[in-house]
């Protein structure tokens, strides 16, 4: 696929101004004057559900404004960023429980008011809140650094699991826990202790993300063995039981679930195979490369559609592809490893993969009518749902891939002149 013309997708310039023009989007139409943003838009901008507000959706606005913050300097961002804080404080944060550090998962909210709709507490939510603290730290609110202390601690006394090295997922209000383990919380929270060392240089936080590194990828990839999963050996799992032996069939009808599908998710081995080198280069390890290399060569060779481009959703044990639709968060976590991959080691592949899924991008996800990127498409690449964000999506991931691109190339800036 060739990249369109005068289009520079490793340029600074050219990932500066897409943030821009993403978060464009929401400004200021996003912006609820009686509290916090608006979580639901339709492809045109319309906002189709003023009330309803999601925990990860009101982090992620907080992490989106800091990243333009820190890209760009401009106070209105500053601003947002601080809107958006102070509601996920006052609208989330349990009253009852503040002490103990509990957040709805889910709220009503009407006439400044919040009705929580569902108190269930989940550590890929808490993820979200440490990451949210750590990056408004950064971004100049002082007092973020003892809220990102506190929720870490919430984190460690409710669902830390010495044993297994790694976090359980979900509890009640009381903080009674299910029998769910997954994955996809553990990740989180891995980028949540790097974002969080970056902004306070405590260790303690990048020392948990290696934990939760090895955990997920060298301990429970190594239960994806070639008996169970001949296509997917050493691949990352999902979904687990309490006592991190596999659940091959959690949710393996549903294809609903937002945040716990059934299948290997290609975006989830090129997501860790991104945080792997992020960890490396402030922790390093001999280990992580390699397996930052192979996670993210076996997702992009079993993953890309050669039909129609992009990659696939999900893969089932026996290398079937089990969900052929296009999400958005796919393509955005895999040109943001493939950068990172291409910087650390300077093999050209990696910028190929990255211009390879960048141009797909540009062709079908970028919407250049209406601003932001669409939210999931068909196999053959329409778009299937008039829903441009639905609860937890913000663009948080495609403005993430363009700001873990720009710090990369901080470090090794290249042009296609050089290419």
């Amino acid at each position: 696929m060739a990249m369109p013309p005068q289009l520079d997708f490793r340029s600074s310039a050219f990932l500066s101004a897409h943030l821009r023009d993403t978060m464009a989007f929401y400004n200021p139409v996003a912006t609820d004057p009686t509290g916090g943003q608006f979580h639901f838009f339709l492809d045109d901008g319309t906002v189709y559900n003023t009330r309803t507000r999601h925990l990860v959706s009101a982090t992620r606005f907080v992490v989106t404004h800091a990243m333009l913050y820190r890209t760009t300097g401009e106070a209105r961002y500053q601003a947002g960023m601080r809107h958006a804080l102070q509601f996920l404080r006052s609208a989330f944060l349990d009253p009852v429980d503040r002490a103990m550090g509990g957040y709805a998962w889910l709220i009503d909210w009407q006439g400044g008011r919040a009705t929580v709709q569902d108190a269930t507490r989940h550590c890929y939510g808490m993820a979200f809140v440490m990451l949210a603290y750590a990056r408004a730290f950064e971004a100049g609110v002082p007092e973020a650094r003892e809220w990102l202390a506190q929720a870490f601690d919430t984190a460690e006394q409710h669902f830390w699991q010495p044993a297994a090295g790694l976090y359980a997922d979900e509890a009640s209000p009381d903080w009674q826990l299910t029998s769910y383990r997954g994955q996809n919380a553990n990740m989180h929270a891995c980028e949540a202790m790097i974002s969080a060392f970056r902004a306070t240089g405590e260790r303690r936080y990048i020392e948990r993300a290696e934990q939760l590194a090895q955990g997920i990828c060298q301990r429970q990839a190594a239960l994806s063995t070639a008996a169970h999963a001949p296509a997917a050996e050493g691949w990352v799992w999902e979904h687990y039981h309490a006592d991190w032996s596999v659940d091959w069939d959690y949710n393996r009808h549903d294809r609903s679930n937002i945040f716990r599908p059934w299948g290997y998710q290609i975006g989830h081995q090129t997501e860790w195979a991104k945080l792997l080198l992020q960890l490396d280069a402030l922790l390093p390890a001999d280990w992580h490369l390699p397996c930052a290399q192979r996670l993210f060569g076996a997702a992009v060779e079993r993953g890309w559609d050669a039909e129609h481009g992009g990659l696939y959703y999900g893969m089932a044990p026996d290398g079937s592809i089990c969900d052929d639709g296009k999400y958005h968060w796919v393509q955005a976590e895999s040109l943001a490893a493939a950068a990172v991959l291409a910087v650390r080691t300077g093999d050209d592949r990696y910028w190929q993969w990255y211009d390879r899924i960048w141009a797909y991008c540009w062709e079908h996800f970028v919407d250049h009518e209406h601003g932001a990127w669409f939210r999931i498409l068909h196999r053959d690449n329409r778009n299937t749902t008039r829903e441009k964000s639905n609860a937890g999506k913000v663009d948080y991931h495609n403005m993430g891939a363009c700001y873990d691109v720009l710090k990369a190339l901080e470090d090794f800036p290249v042009s296609c002149s050089i290419c």
